[in-house]
């Protein structure tokens, strides 16, 4: 219990820490202002997938392997082989990656594939957009980064934009 609670701790200066230093940044790299903490659903098999879904307060959205969820940038380009979210974007807004060249999926119907990543892994993509989760979501089914700016946004099963479901964007 007392584990628990140091990592819950952790999780937030950490939130807090990205936050705060993504605030000179440049436009895009900082969250939402709203959080709203749902577990995956029971029929989701985290951990056994590159990309799963999950009902959070949105209804069900695409998350990665351990539960988080995932997001669209609207600056990325369809098609292209690699992300235009690097450096401090990349550390506030992380991709979602693997090391097959055909991530395993369970519930997603929209096109999976893969881009180089910088780290040398491979990017997932879905129709063509690179995906990442946000820092600032501190459990599995937190969706404090949608509406970001008004250029992230939580990505749906059938691989579409979440935007209207936006929590406002908040300021950074």
């Amino acid at each position: 219990m007392k584990t628990q609670r140091i990592i819950a701790i952790l999780a937030a200066a950490l939130a807090a820490s990205v936050l705060a230093g993504c605030a000179g940044a440049g436009p895009g790299y900082g969250g939402g202002a709203a959080s709203s903490s749902q577990t995956p659903s029971s029929s989701t098999s985290v951990g056994a997938a590159d990309l799963s879904t999950a009902s959070t307060s949105l209804g069900t959205i695409v998350v990665d392997g351990i539960g988080m969820t995932v997001y669209f940038y609207d600056r990325d380009v369809k098609g292209e082989r690699a992300s235009v979210c690097t450096g401090a974007c990349a550390n506030a807004w992380p991709p979602v990656t693997t090391t097959s060249a055909t991530p395993t999926v369970h519930g997603v119907t929209g096109t999976v594939g893969t881009i180089p990543a910088a780290s040398g892994k491979q990017q997932i993509t879905i129709d063509g957009l690179p995906v990442y989760t946000y820092a600032g979501d501190g459990a599995p089914g937190d969706v404090s980064g949608q509406g970001a700016q008004g250029i992230w946004w939580v990505v749906a099963p059938n691989g579409t934009e979440m935007k209207s479901a936006s929590n406002g964007g908040g300021s950074w």
